[in-house]
């Protein structure tokens, strides 16, 4: 059996690994789609700006990079909502739904964009798949994140080749660095200072 003890050095080196093969997927053209970022901190500023209302959804290690983005945009002074929390409220006209279907296509997130949609509210679709996935057609806009799932996982299951980053991990990767992104470039354009945002921040701890 191999030894699992690392030195900080060999932790050092995994994630620089890790984090190399991350930052490798923002030089990625997303052509014809535009960049992700400037996609996001848009359609956010808009909604900011309409005092209208912010859904997000995601399943699995998506979701909860979802999940993290939410409590941002609640710092941030937008009145953001996931989906399925018992206080969420229903979506209208002027609402955005930010929902991620990395590989293309997941049930829920093609019912719960078809339902935004038919409510009037507007659809970001975060996926890997821009133009196979099942739940583009739902989307009023969408961002192309370049990174691999478990759609185009060549390595799963090889056992001699097992992968740093298996399955979805580099496009979720991809996602929580995209969402510090937003964060930052939304708290510039609304100018929402780091005093603001942290008096936001749950005393409940």
């Amino acid at each position: 059996m191999a030894s699992s003890n690392c030195t900080s050095q060999d932790m050092a080196s995994m994630a620089t690994q890790i984090c190399n093969q991350i930052a490798s997927i923002f030089s990625n053209s997303t052509h014809p789609h535009p960049p992700p970022l400037d996609l996001l901190v848009t359609e956010l500023s808009t909604v900011a700006t309409r005092k209208s209302r912010v859904f997000l959804y995601g399943v699995g290690r998506e979701g909860i990079m979802l999940k993290a983005l939410c409590m941002r945009l609640a710092h941030l002074g937008l009145s953001a909502h996931l989906v399925f929390d018992m206080t969420t409220p229903p979506i209208s006209s002027g609402d955005l739904l930010i929902a991620s279907a990395g590989p293309g296509g997941f049930s829920t997130v093609d019912a719960l964009c078809s339902v935004a949609r038919s409510n009037g509210g507007r659809v970001l679709l975060l996926t890997a798949q821009p133009e196979t996935g099942s739940c583009v057609k739902h989307a009023s806009v969408v961002a192309y994140v370049p990174a691999q799932t478990m759609a185009n996982d060549a390595d799963e299951g090889n056992v001699k080749s097992r992968p740093l980053l298996p399955m979805g991990s580099v496009y979720e990767g991809a996602l929580f660095v995209l969402f510090e992104m937003v964060v930052y470039k939304l708290g510039e354009v609304l100018g929402e200072t780091p005093e603001a945002i942290r008096s936001r921040h749950t005393n409940l701890e």
